[in-house]
């Protein structure tokens, strides 16, 4: 049999011999790289390295530090703590076990309450477990076989009655037969995989808390315990990421939040921050911001109704793909439901009027309020909400248009997270294994995306075959202060919205066209980013942001009338100012607002009043002697540019 080509991600082709697993592909490319890899893709397919080369395909594979190969990493990290478990409790059931942003967890039942110590002893035994370097396989069988395994196993049961198709897949430890002629006997897991080769490559881990939780998020069912752990393919990144979760505990923005006056959670709204003055004060600032940059880049600003009817969501196609994570109301007997998503509405405004191609690019943007319901037991303060505000734009565009709008977008990111402080990396992702429209136009668009980012001159990585069904994608991911990733912006590209919504624009031809939707979000969600703006800040703002810029305080009661007439004069000159006004210590004071992290405090005695210059302390402690108007001036200068006090 002749040799099958394999396509690598910068284009080059890999010649295999028939009959090559995708290991034997990698230790072609290099030893060392076949040791390091964990999973790989074949035409956007996940697939174990055991997996046979069958056919010609796009051939990507994933290491422990990319997204996807982590993702694996710690998928099969969740599947030794699960054997772990059942090697120490024989009558506990496994529920499942995925993959969560920040690690894994695996939902167990009938099991005893477990405590710190009980998750040293699981995780004892993971090392073990590690140790032993137990090959994963997989094996796919059918459904009637599979429920014939957990006849024990209500959960599994579910899951696997669940499953479309007539196949489903397992994987085995065959090592933890007490027979080779038994396989059965080894521990197994249903899981549509793909896993790393074996337990032996899961070097660095740590089980982190337990919680409760119910079957299918359901309070009518079972009781679960969820254990959550993180892991890593080596001892440092673990000794790393301890470190970083240590700083991000003192940092975690419920804590700054609540201590600054920000905001506050409410269990009579789970999952739907409440902010307070402080913190209306950072979130205008922001919106403020961002309408004077989308002005200049023209941009148009739309408002869309937050509830709008049942019928709506049908032609998006949300109902189809979405409709379990949305909430639902009537309206004159009529079925309506919130908003997951911003879409729909900007579709809806582009075809209330007819266009021309004169009007194209026509860049619609947005702060659009959205529900969307999250488990409970995944929310997070602000980071992980119910209620949020998208940023939102739809560009609709040519297909000529989409490279330079692109373009425009990337300008746009750029420019406000170096405004933050952040740096950032860029991640495209191509066309995947489903999808919707033709593969001459997928190919156009993202070569358009690919040209944008060289001609910016952007480093970017692609996540082959992870765009959404209906175009490519640009992802942006930003690093806060202790190192931390978060992905905020991004920028879609949409053949399939305008065609279900019927949109058109008459052409230079005089013949009716389809737009092309950009969809595109900076901030993300306003929430979020503020909660993620909080922690890498510490609640230290810069000028601009910070709730209150300058704190006088008066050192006496007879520098009172003076301190107010500073208070006042910083308030006409659009500054926000706080004036102590307590009858306390001056080093009570001074500490106090350096608590509340303001930029700026003067103490106000009889040397000020005398001079007439300020002693300015900045909340690092450096004092500064200025005249008035020269701290107005200051002041402004660093709210106008954006600075931090460094």
């Amino acid at each position: 049999m002749s040799d099958i080509s394999l396509t690598l991600p910068d284009g080059k082709i890999l010649k295999v011999p028939a009959g090559s697993s995708v290991l034997d592909a990698a230790k072609l490319i290099g030893p060392k790289l076949a040791l390091a890899v964990v999973a790989a893709k074949l035409d956007g397919q996940m697939v174990d390295l055991s997996h046979k080369v069958e056919k010609p395909a796009k051939f990507v594979l994933l290491k422990p530090d990319s997204g996807e190969g982590l993702e694996v990493f710690r998928h099969s990290s969740s599947h030794v703590m699960a054997q772990a478990i059942m090697r120490l409790y024989p009558q506990a059931r496994l529920a499942i076990g995925p993959v969560v942003e920040e690690g894994f967890y695996y939902d167990i039942g009938k099991i005893p309450p477990l405590s710190p110590d009980d998750l040293g002893r699981i995780e004892a035994e993971m090392k073990k477990i590690v140790d032993e370097d137990q090959p994963f396989v997989r094996r796919e069988m059918k459904k009637a076989d599979a429920l014939k395994l957990y006849s024990d196993n209500a959960y599994k049961r579910e899951l696997i009655e669940g499953i479309d198709g007539d196949l489903v897949s397992i994987y085995f430890n065959p090592k933890t037969a007490k027979s080779p002629a038994k396989p059965e006997a080894a521990f197994f897991d249903l899981c549509a995989g793909p896993h790393v080769p074996s337990t032996g490559r899961i070097k660095a881990f740590k089980l982190m808390k337990v919680a409760g939780a119910y079957w299918r998020a359901d309070a009518n069912n079972d009781q679960l315990q969820r254990i959550y752990g993180i892991s890593f393919d080596d001892e440092k990144k673990l000794a790393e990421y301890s470190t970083r979760l240590e700083e991000a505990e003192k940092r975690d923005h419920r804590k700054i939040g609540t201590q600054l006056g920000l905001l506050f959670m409410s269990d009579m709204a789970p999952g739907m921050p409440f902010l307070l003055p402080n913190g209306m004060i950072i979130r205008n600032e922001l919106e403020k911001f961002w309408r004077e940059e989308h002005r200049l880049a023209g941009y148009l600003e739309i408002k869309t109704p937050v509830i709008m009817n049942e019928q709506l969501w049908h032609q998006s196609g949300h109902w189809d793909h979405y409709k379990e994570n949305m909430y639902f109301t009537q309206i004159d007997e009529q079925p309506f439901a919130l908003k997951p998503m911003n879409c729909p509405g900007a579709m809806l405004v582009f075809g209330s009027t007819a266009r021309s191609y004169r009007e194209l690019p026509l860049r619609l943007c947005e702060m659009g309020l959205v529900h969307r319901h999250e488990l409970s037991g995944v929310l997070s303060g602000m980071v992980r909400v119910r209620a949020f505000t998208q940023d939102d734009s739809h560009l609709f565009v040519t297909e000529e248009q989409v490279e330079a709008e692109v373009m425009g977008v990337i300008k746009m990111v750029d420019k406000f997270y170096k405004t933050f402080g952040f740096t950032y990396t860029a991640e495209l992702s191509t066309r995947p294994a489903k999808f919707m429209g033709e593969v001459e136009t997928w190919e156009r668009a993202e070569k358009a995306l690919h040209n944008a980012l060289k001609t910016i001159g952007l480093a970017y990585t692609v996540n082959a075959g992870d765009g959404a069904f209906y175009g490519p994608k640009i992802d942006f991911k930003i690093k806060d202060a202790i190192g931390r990733s978060w992905q905020c912006a991004t920028v879609q590209v949409d053949f399939q919205m305008p065609k279900r919504f019927n949109l058109s624009y008459m052409g230079a031809d005089d013949q009716m066209h389809a737009p092309i939707a950009l969809h595109r979000v900076i901030y993300g969600s306003m929430e979020r980013f503020m909660g993620i703006l909080i922690e890498h800040y510490a609640g230290a703002f810069p000028v601009w942001l910070a709730p209150t810029q300058v704190a006088v305080l008066p050192i006496g009661k007879e520098h009172m009338v003076f301190a107010k007439a500073l208070h006042e004069k910083f308030m006409k000159e659009g500054l926000r100012s706080s004036l102590d006004e307590r009858d306390d210590t001056i080093g009570s004071k001074i500490r106090d607002a350096q608590m509340q992290k303001v930029p700026y405090m003067l103490a106000v005695g009889k040397n000020e009043i005398d001079t007439g210059r300020l002693a300015v302390r900045d909340r690092k402690g450096k004092i500064t002697p200025m005249g008035l108007d020269d701290f107005v001036k200051h002041v402004k200068m660093m709210i106008k540019e954006k600075k931090q006090i460094e």
